[in-house]
């Protein structure tokens, strides 16, 4: 079970990263409907994608071992920030995206 929940992780963050570090305006715009009109922004965008590939790289490494606690650990710590961040932008920001609620989930 660990593996595949390794292995599914390490897929989606891979992917997501790479997609953010070639056309980041394209995910954000699913996401949360915003342009990114600032180089600051584009870059941010693109900050966020590189610490998703390396966290997909982490659990693809990982998903041989037999104990993975803290990279479990972090990965979950990693989801809920998110999720808490996300839902501040809905309700804090009103920002929702046709990705929004999939990537809640």
């Amino acid at each position: 079970m660990t593996k595949n929940l390794l292995v599914l992780t390490a897929l989606l963050e891979i992917g997501i990263g790479v997609v953010l570090l070639a056309i980041p305006s394209v995910p954000v715009w699913l996401l949360l409907s915003v342009s990114l009109d600032t180089p600051g922004g584009q870059a941010a965008a693109r900050i966020a994608g590189a610490a998703l590939l390396s966290l997909g790289i982490a659990c693809w490494q990982a998903r041989h071992h037999a104990q993975n606690r803290g990279l479990i650990a972090a990965m979950l710590v990693y989801n809920i920030n998110v999720v808490a961040v996300l839902i501040y932008a809905r309700m804090g920001l009103t920002v929702t995206g046709v990705a929004f609620w999939p990537a809640v989930g």
